[in-house]
């Protein structure tokens, strides 16, 4: 199983963090296993970051096998939609942003994948145009976005990453994060809502 995100997917993202070009493509990053953090379990505040940031994110979950998969074709790939917080230490990302050194440590550490439950899809298009999610933190709601906000929707990132790598069942695919992100720390409640219906929800220890 892979975990495939997609940087700089939301106008207003990028805006308040000062990216003034938008991306030709899909900007694509991975993170392995071992980040992800499910069933509710809390995130332990690494000591190796002194910011450590929350990106609420959709997340599909890949339903078959697939390579080079055309657009039109890619919504038969996947079954299902949540929320996920691709944790980020914005810190050691900006460090490693300044001197032309991969970020990945920054987005890939343990546990920073925290995903909800997952909701069941149609299996006919479209799957994804109308997507309403949303993060609240100790009661207070802080992010809240649409899928039809993305820059590139699911099924072109699909498509796009298909390209490069084999998507094989039970993959997750981080979409990208709307504007509002911002720092966690140690006793924050997160809880991440599609629509009205809370699939995500976990502390910071």
């Amino acid at each position: 199983m892979k975990i495939i995100a997609v940087g700089w997917n939301y106008k207003a993202h990028n805006a308040e963090m000062e990216k003034k070009d938008l991306p030709k493509n899909p900007v694509v990053f991975l993170k392995p296993e071992t980040a992800l953090l499910k069933d509710g379990k809390p995130f332990f505040l690494p000591q190796f970051s002194n910011r450590i940031e929350y990106e609420t994110e959709l997340v599909f979950h890949v339903s078959r096998l697939g390579k080079n998969i055309a657009p039109k074709f890619a919504h038969r790939y996947y079954d299902a939609v949540t929320v996920g917080i691709d944790l980020t230490a914005r810190d050691i990302q900006a460090e490693a942003r300044s001197t032309g050194n991969p970020w990945e440590i920054a987005k890939g550490f343990d546990g920073s994948a925290p995903i909800g439950k997952f909701i069941p899809l149609p299996e006919t298009a479209p799957k994804a145009d109308n997507i309403e999610f949303s993060l609240q933190i100790n009661g207070a709601r802080v992010q809240q976005g649409n899928s039809k906000e993305m820059i590139f929707p699911i099924d072109e990132i699909i498509a796009y990453v298909s390209k490069f790598y084999t998507l094989k069942i039970g993959d997750l695919i981080f979409t990208g994060t709307p504007a509002g992100v911002g720092p966690v720390n140690i006793g924050d409640h997160l809880e991440g809502f599609l629509g009205e219906t809370k699939v995500l929800d976990f502390f910071v220890k």
